[in-house]
C-alpha cells in the first residue's frame, strides 16, 4: 500500500522559495526555514531573510512566526552592526520581547525561549538573490551542519550567478515556514 500524498511522493513538488520571494509574500510575512528534526544538533536552528534592516518592521512577523512553533519568545539578541536603530523592547501580539545588540558580526539573531533556551537563525542580508538565499537557507536548516552562518553566507553570496554550491541534500529545499 503506498501513501499518495505523502511528502515522500515523488509527484509532489517540493516547496521552493519564489524567485521574488520579497514581492511574492505578503508584507508582514517572515520569510523564514528551520530545522525540521527535534535533534537540534546542527549548528543553527533555521534561517530568516528579512526584507529590510529596519529592526521594528522585520521582527515582529519573525516572532510571530516563531511564536507559533516554539512557544512565547523572552529575548531576541540581534548583531548591532548589521541593524538600524534596535530599540531596547518590542510588544508583538501583546507581549514584550526583550532586545539585546551586540557588535559580534556574525550574522545571526539568537531567540531566547524561557531563562536558557536558545535559538540561532542565519540572517541572509536582504538584497541578496533569491539562488543564492534559497541555497544558504538550505545549508543553515540541513540537520548535520557544522557551518556557521557567516562561512555560509559567504560562501553563497561570492559564487558566480548561476553556479549553485553544496551537495544535492544540502540544497534540498525540503518543508519551509
Amino acid at each position: 500500500m503506498t501513501d499518495a500524498g505523502s511528502p515522500h511522493d515523488d509527484a509532489t513538488p517540493p516547496r521552493l522559495l519564489p524567485d521574488e520571494v520579497h514581492a511574492a509574500v505578503a508584507p508582514g510575512t517572515a520569510l523564514l526555514r528551520l530545522e525540521t528534526t527535534g535533534a537540534r544538533q546542527s549548528l543553527l536552528d533555521g534561517a530568516w531573510w528579512p526584507r529590510s534592516r529596519d529592526v521594528e518592521r522585520e521582527l515582529p512577523p519573525l516572532i510571530t512566526a516563531l511564536t507559533e512553533y516554539l512557544g512565547p519568545l523572552t529575548r531576541v539578541g540581534l548583531d548591532a552592526s548589521a541593524w538600524n536603530r534596535i530599540p531596547t523592547r518590542l510588544v508583538v501580539d501583546d507581549r514584550v520581547v526583550h532586545l539585546d545588540s551586540f557588535p559580534v558580526g556574525d550574522d545571526t539573531v539568537l531567540i531566547t525561549r524561557g531563562e536558557n533556551d536558545h535559538f540561532s537563525l542565519m540572517v541572509v542580508p536582504p538584497a541578496t538573490e533569491p539562488e543564492a538565499a534559497r541555497t544558504a537557507m538550505a545549508r543553515a536548516v540541513h540537520a548535520d551542519n557544522v557551518i556557521g552562518a557567516a562561512d555560509i553566507l559567504l560562501a553563497e553570496l561570492h559564487r558566480p550567478a548561476g553556479q549553485q554550491g553544496g551537495t544535492a541534500a544540502e540544497n534540498d529545499e525540503g518543508p519551509g515556514l
